[in-house]
């Protein structure tokens, strides 16, 4: 007894050490994670004045970029022409954009978004003053768009073209639904160039136009170029989705023999993508999050993903020569979405961009579990109760499956012990063996493979389900109850995985044992396996396997049951 009594002291102590380890670990990680995302400034501020001109004094600044080898060519320049250096100087200026969603600082040396914030979004939940920030040009970071006029007459084809602007920062008005935002260049030859982006309220979709006006004597040529440039860096938005859980982080297109092509950056890097596709798209796709340059649909441009000797990834197109005869002017346009990844917005702006919600091959199960989710979530308002709910009706039409498997391994269950003596008496002779054990489940009415099929048939649809939660920006910063205030975090007390261990301890204890002894140990310790990866993962995706152990092992232990106190099957 006292011996006893000293063991479960150690393991008790044992496990209560181990949990504060475990606190203290992920109090560290958090604290390292949080100092590291704010250790570089940003280029945005909340200041907006818009009565001033931009000049050198009153705009932010940045470190001038190293090269410009990431600035696509349409064809070899002559000798006297080709790429320089750009012009950038330690004095590079940026003005700053302010609506209802977005926040974005534009640099006028080559008129690229060099920083967009997301005020709806936050960085971390426990600190309500600062937006996630999607695109960023600092220490920490390089992620920005760029844009601009390539090819014979470019403005950008020897070194980015400087802009001029009538502000230094603009914001939209309360009464406006629009705001537009030019940057002028002018050259000496008489050709005027406008670039202009235009924000909506409530949207992430930025529509972007080049107007130009050929005051010259000569024809004027050029091609329209949008890409995304990013460094390697790790995706801050899935820092937090647990041990395990790795979300894709590339570049991607949509092409018309493949609707959704990936490239990560290895890819990028060993084998550079370049194809002439019909309208499409191409984005930066990271955990909850995606930038993406859609040009004209009704034109074909050249899509491409490559790696600069510098290391940055780029992703982008070219869009066909413009030309513009003396006296003319015309425009070319392109848009630009950064915000989140909400599929049904997504699905408005492009046909198949909604796809960059990658739930894998089983997407075709997985959109109709979301769309279901969404529809619970309208009526109960919680993502956690919609998780449940949603679980509980999935069960429910695999209710008779279920039961079926759960029948067959109750009856394997009962009849264990007539197992074990053929097992005994036949040790030396297998093939006896095995026939006597074909005689007994046909005795018996067994079917051994009984419980496995129906567990079979009803994975891919847990599969999906399980891709959905992880995909879903909904569930980022979505309340539960109690101490869970992020469904797409760790479970800070770790309750959720525990009740999931447990859980599939009971359910383990339903089932007959394997009849390998090396097997039937190593099924003990999974229930702890399991429980120590799932302390890491989303406390929505656990809350979501907790619900259906629970409703499997209520199942299960009725009908096991019921099984026994009939003595037959």
């Amino acid at each position: 007894m006292t011996m006893d009594l000293q063991r479960f002291l150690l393991i008790g102590a044992a496990a209560v050490l181990s949990f504060m380890l475990l606190t203290e670990w992920a109090s560290f990680k958090e604290a390292k994670t949080s100092a590291s995302a704010f250790s570089a400034p940003r280029v945005i501020n909340n200041t907006i004045n818009t009565d001033v001109s931009p000049t050198t004094s009153d705009l932010p600044q940045i470190a001038p970029p190293q090269s410009q080898d990431d600035i696509p060519q349409t064809e070899p320049l002559p000798e006297e022409q080709s790429i320089a250096s750009p012009s950038f100087t330690d004095n590079s200026q940026i003005i700053q954009i302010h609506t209802d969603t977005l926040q974005i600082a534009i640099d006028l040396n080559g008129g690229d978004i060099i920083e967009l914030a997301l005020p709806n979004y936050l960085e971390k939940l426990d600190n309500p003053d600062i937006p996630l920030v999607l695109l960023e040009k600092n220490s920490n970071r390089t992620y920005i768009a760029q844009s601009g006029l390539v090819g014979p007459d470019g403005i950008d084809s020897q070194s980015r073209a400087i802009f001029t602007a009538d502000s230094a920062s603009f914001s939209m008005d309360e009464d406006r639904d629009s705001l537009e935002v030019d940057l002028h260049w002018r050259s000496g030859t008489g050709i005027e160039v406008t670039k202009r982006f235009t924000l909506h309220r409530g949207d992430y979709l930025i529509d972007m136009q080049y107007k130009i006006e050929n005051n010259s004597n000569a024809r004027w040529q050029a091609n329209l170029f949008g890409q995304i440039k990013r460094d390697s860096s790790a995706d801050p938005s899935a820092e937090s989705s647990g041990q395990g859980m790795a979300p894709f982080l590339g570049a991607a297109i949509t092409q018309p023999d493949d609707r959704f092509t990936k490239f990560s950056f290895s890819d990028m890097a060993d084998e550079p993508f370049k194809a002439e596709l019909p309208g499409g798209w191409i984005a930066m796709i990271q955990h909850y999050f995606l930038s993406a340059w859609i040009p004209n649909p009704n034109q074909s441009h050249v899509y491409s993903t490559r790696v600069t000797s510098s290391g940055f990834n780029i992703a982008g197109f070219t869009s066909p020569t413009f030309t513009l005869d003396p006296g003319n002017s015309g425009s070319v346009t392109a848009q630009f979405y950064a915000g989140p990844k909400d599929q049904y917005r997504l699905q408005e702006i492009s046909e198949y961009l909604d796809l960059s919600v990658d739930y894998g091959w089983l997407w075709w199960i997985a959109q109709p579990l979301f769309w279901l989710l969404t529809k619970i979530h309208s009526l109960v308002g919680n993502w956690g109760a919609a998780i449940m709910l949603l679980t509980m009706l999935i069960k429910a039409g695999f209710f008779k499956l279920s039961a079926t498997s759960y029948r067959s391994m109750a009856n394997m269950r009962r009849v264990q012990p007539k197992i074990v003596d053929i097992r005994e008496q036949f040790s030396d002779d297998k093939q006896k063996q095995s026939q006597a054990m074909m005689e007994l489940y046909k005795k018996e009415k067994i079917n051994p493979m009984g419980g496995c099929l129906p567990i079979l048939v009803q994975m891919p649809v847990f599969i999906s389900l399980y891709w959905v939660l992880m995909e879903s920006i909904e569930l980022r910063h979505a309340p539960f109850i109690l101490w869970i205030d992020d469904l797409s975090v760790m479970d800070p007390y770790y309750v959720l995985p525990l009740m999931m261990g447990a859980s599939m301890w009971f359910m383990q204890k339903l089932n007959p044992p394997p009849p390998d002894p090396m097997q039937a140990k190593i099924m003990q310790w999974m229930p702890v396996m399991f429980t120590f990866f799932f302390l890491w993962f989303p406390s929505g995706l656990v809350l979501y396997w907790v619900v259906n152990n629970l409703l499997s092992m209520a199942q299960q232990y009725v009908i096991t049951r019921q099984i026994e106190a009939q003595g037959s099957p």
